[in-house]
């Protein structure tokens, strides 16, 4: 099977949640992982900095560099893919992780929510892309990864919170034209989302502490995550991924490890847009 050893992965929000997993799992292939996120000193209701994921990054057989990085500030991202290729000697892979979430009507979002919404996650995807192809161009295998769902249209996805659904739909727009964009560099760029909601903090912070238990543990992601960055850009592109379906391609269909004790396959809570 193919592994992730030597490749430099630039991850947006990587101190915590899925993005700090995903960098754990290509850790552990001893790759590199520069973790671009905001967070440098602790935050009051969010575990993890760009230095403790660093500990964590090393700990698990990788090299880790921490970058504070606001993914809207175009000269932030610049300087930091230019660090990363100088730290590591290139840019193999980008994961557009960061990402701003307001499940709010329309008359209930202010629009400096929408407008940080739209910033994290459409622009900031947008950028950090942008900015990182020229490194990915020279890359062996490159993979962008977008967290955002399949492009599903439905009314019933965009009614309760449409700014945010526009956001995230965004991402996935920019998996759909890139992909056709840059498939003669070689370059693939591929959606993955969660089938069921999935255990991070953020998770507390909308659903409340009783709610992690209805989720599927993060590592469901960095594996999915893992087979697709290990697949040929050339020939995997343009996808909108699931994450047990990934698995299920590979031949993995016990989800049982991802589910935490005593919680069965009927009480997972859906996740949107799926």
């Amino acid at each position: 099977m193919a592994d992730l050893k030597g490749k430099t992965l630039f991850i947006t929000g990587a101190s915590r949640g899925i993005g700090l997993a995903i960098g754990k799992r290509a850790a552990e292939d001893g790759a590199n992982i520069v973790i671009a996120a905001k967070t440098a000193e602790p935050h009051a209701k969010l575990a993890g900095t760009i230095y403790t994921a660093a500990e964590e990054i090393e700990a698990a057989g990788g090299k880790a560099l921490p970058l504070v990085v606001d993914v809207r500030e175009e000269d932030l991202v610049e300087a930091a893919m230019e660090k990363a290729a100088e730290a590591f000697g290139g840019i193999d892979i980008l994961v557009n992780n960061a990402s701003a979430i307001s499940l709010t009507g329309t008359l209930q979002t202010p629009m400096k929510r929408y407008d940080l919404m739209h910033q994290i996650n459409i622009r900031g995807t947008y950028l950090c892309s942008q900015k990182a192809i020229p490194y990915l161009k020279k890359a062996e295998n490159p993979h962008v990864l977008n967290l955002s769902p399949p492009l599903n249209f439905e009314t019933h996805w965009f009614s309760p919170h449409v700014a945010y659904s526009m956001a995230k739909y965004g991402m996935s727009l920019c998996v759909l034209g890139m992909a056709e964009e840059f498939k003669r560099d070689g370059i693939a760029f591929n959606a993955l989302w969660p089938r069921t909601a999935i255990a991070t903090a953020a998770m507390d912070l909308i659903g409340g502490g009783d709610v992690q238990k209805k989720c599927r543990k993060v590592e469901i992601m960095s594996d999915a995550a893992h087979i697709i960055l290990t697949k040929p850009s050339r020939e995997f592109s343009g996808n909108f991924c699931i994450d047990d379906e990934t698995l299920g391609s590979v031949g993995i269909t016990d989800l049982s490890e991802y589910r935490f004790e005593g919680v069965s396959e009927e009480e997972l809570l859906p996740d949107f847009f799926v």
